[in-house]
């Protein structure tokens, strides 16, 4: 009987084989060994690219980066091929894409909002150690905690908040009883009393403003009266007009159409933000005997939490005063 011996070529082949076998072994072991120390460990169900939600009326949906309806199609950008395709309109569930678009834009804004108010909370934490010893005069420093503060001298005061008053002007509405035609609407904004509690001496006082970073959440002891700004306070320095027992700050006309005309006796000032959230205002003139008033202007108008006070004559300042 003849016996087959096996070529060289056979021999080669079959080495070849049986070291691939040996290799997929190995890797088989090697992840079960993975997979009961807890490694490679992946969720049932497969990463998805980040995008937005085409819903199908089938339950399925597409991955897309952005979609436009033109009439019964639907052309999108497939993020899964990297390509503009479309699809027939009636293949989407439009409810349901809707409600999958709202329920993202709303993910993303409270992620958004918790990453901000982080951001925020740190911030808070440095600007506070910092601008407590921030130097505002030689051997002065600017007391700790919101506010706005006078510096004169050797002395630092902190202004208190009041509430200008909205009042409608009488004599325009007399004028407009008598008149035939429409007359322009006025308010005024005042203060309750003739002088402020604060009193400062005559010459050029310089102030600072701080300000917390502007967020819903976390309280400040800065009021306003609608909407805080964004972008630092834009603040007015006022002459106030002393009206029996009450002090007017403005006088605003609303004319035909909405505008809006205001008559007040504003002095010029400079701005600085001196540290974070830290603002200096200096006045541009030597302030005369007075009631005046630090007024901050908002996107809504004017904020009618209001800076008061006064100014005497030399030997005449407050002793409301902190150091």
């Amino acid at each position: 009987m003849k016996r087959n011996i096996p070529t060289r070529a056979t021999v080669l082949a079959l080495l070849i084989a049986a070291l691939g076998l040996a290799l997929a072994g190995a890797r088989g072991l090697a992840g079960a060994n993975r997979r009961e120390n807890g490694q490679g460990k992946q969720d049932t169900a497969p990463a998805t690219p980040r995008g937005t939600r085409l819903i199908l009326t089938d339950g399925t949906f597409l991955i897309v980066r952005s979609y436009e309806r033109k009439g019964e199609r639907v052309r999108y950008y497939s993020l899964e091929r990297a390509a503009w395709e479309e699809i027939p309109a009636d293949l989407v569930n439009w409810d349901a894409t809707a409600k999958a678009d709202a329920e993202r834009k709303n993910d993303e804004e409270a992620l958004a909002k918790k990453v901000r108010v982080e951001e925020e909370s740190r911030r808070m934490d440095l600007p506070m150690e910092v601008d407590a010893s921030l130097p505002v005069g030689p051997g002065l420093f600017l007391p700790s905690g919101e506010g706005l503060f006078a510096v004169q001298g050797k002395t630092i005061t902190l202004l208190e908040q009041v509430v200008a008053e909205e009042h409608t002007d009488k004599k325009a509405v007399l004028r407009q009883v008598f008149v035939p035609i429409p007359l322009p609407r006025k308010q005024n904004l005042e203060i309750p009393g003739a002088k402020a509690k604060v009193r400062l001496t005559g010459g050029q006082p310089e102030f600072y403003l701080r300000e917390a970073p502007q967020d819903a959440d976390i309280p400040s002891r800065v009021r306003h009266s609608s909407r805080a700004g964004e972008a630092g306070p834009a603040v007015e320095l006022i002459r106030v007009k002393v009206m029996g027992d009450k002090r007017r700050v403005d006088s605003v006309s609303t004319y035909f159409g909405g505008e809006k005309g205001s008559n007040r006796q504003s002095i010029e000032v400079q701005r600085w933000e001196v540290a974070p959230n830290v603002f200096k205002f200096t006045i541009g003139e030597t302030l005369k005997p007075g009631e005046y008033v630090f007024a901050e202007f908002l996107p809504d108008g004017m904020n009618l939490f209001v800076w008061d006070f006064g100014i005497d004559a030399s030997g005449k300042g407050s002793a409301e005063v902190r150091k």
